[in-house]
């Protein structure tokens, strides 16, 4: 009896998560499906770039409120918005000075009126949350900016990093059995590895599209290196989750959690794609 018993709750595990992945992929394939035509026209990618910026800073700052010292959320949205809006403007480069000096001098300013206890973590939290948002995402619209090939590269770069999270999920569920680490339980070697491999594969499959203008083993090197950064992206945004003791961002996007659940992947992997670009020689300095 107990033996059925355990085998129907081991079935009844299965069937739960074979359900939240099939929820999980169709709602990752609907929002691509939404945001892969805004690259089709740069100023379309940047507003979702922005509107996805914003809504990540706003579940960030919940975060930081529930770990008992909230971000200066005003300077923190300022900051973010200016990081993108002067990428899309092809500005930052010239700006980004003045604006990093301004976000800090408005962060230490304005706490000073806030609870004095918290002013050291509050002050470092807004500066934190507005390079991990709003720089981290400026290379995103960079790429998409870049002359000729950035709308090919870009929809590549995120097809990279989307595949890393549907294959890690897959491969995971499928043939997982040694944890990752314990930052991310679920997360395990085989899913890591898998997703590495498949990716890398795709990746060698799409060297043969001409408008990339890639070698096959740019493509793949491209492909891993942001697997790679995708994955280290995804394990951050846990250890930060881990720390306030929360299993989800937010509730926006079904199967998913929040925006930032769904994107922490993409700031790292987008990052670690253009800057991989560079290392390759296939994109000079700006």
């Amino acid at each position: 009896m107990s033996e059925s018993v355990a085998s129907s709750s081991a079935s009844a595990v299965m069937s739960g998560r074979a359900r939240v992945t099939k929820r999980r992929v169709a709602v990752g394939l609907l929002i691509a499906a939404i945001g892969l035509p805004s690259i089709a026209w740069a100023p379309a990618f940047d507003l979702l770039v922005l509107a996805i910026g914003l809504a990540c800073i706003y579940e960030l700052n919940a975060l930081c409120e529930i770990k008992g010292q909230e971000l200066e959320y005003p300077i923190a949205v300022l900051g973010v918005f200016a990081y993108i809006v002067l990428a899309s403007l092809n500005r930052l480069q010239k700006w980004e000075g003045v604006l990093l000096a301004g976000v800090t001098i408005a962060a230490f300013s304005i706490g000073m009126y806030g609870d004095q206890r918290g002013y050291f973590a509050r002050t470092a939290y807004t500066l934190l949350a507005v390079l991990y948002i709003g720089k981290l995402l400026t290379y995103l619209v960079f790429l998409r900016n870049v002359p000729g090939v950035g709308a090919a590269w870009t929809v590549f770069a995120l097809l990279c990093i989307a595949m890393t999270d549907i294959f890690g999920m897959l491969i995971g569920n499928r043939f997982g059995r040694r944890q990752l680490t314990r930052i991310s339980p679920k997360k395990t070697v085989e899913g890591s590895v898998g997703a590495l491999l498949a990716v890398s594969a795709l990746a060698a499959i799409a060297s043969t599209y001409v408008p990339l203008g890639l070698t096959l083993w740019q493509a793949v090197a491209l492909a891993a290196a942001t697997n790679i950064g995708a994955q280290a992206g995804d394990l951050v945004e846990s250890a930060l989750k881990r720390d306030v003791g929360v299993k989800d961002t937010g509730t926006a996007i079904v199967g998913h959690g929040g925006f930032l659940d769904r994107f922490d992947s993409y700031l790292f992997g987008g990052t670690v794609f253009f800057a991989s670009l560079h290392i390759l020689g296939l994109l000079s300095v700006r």
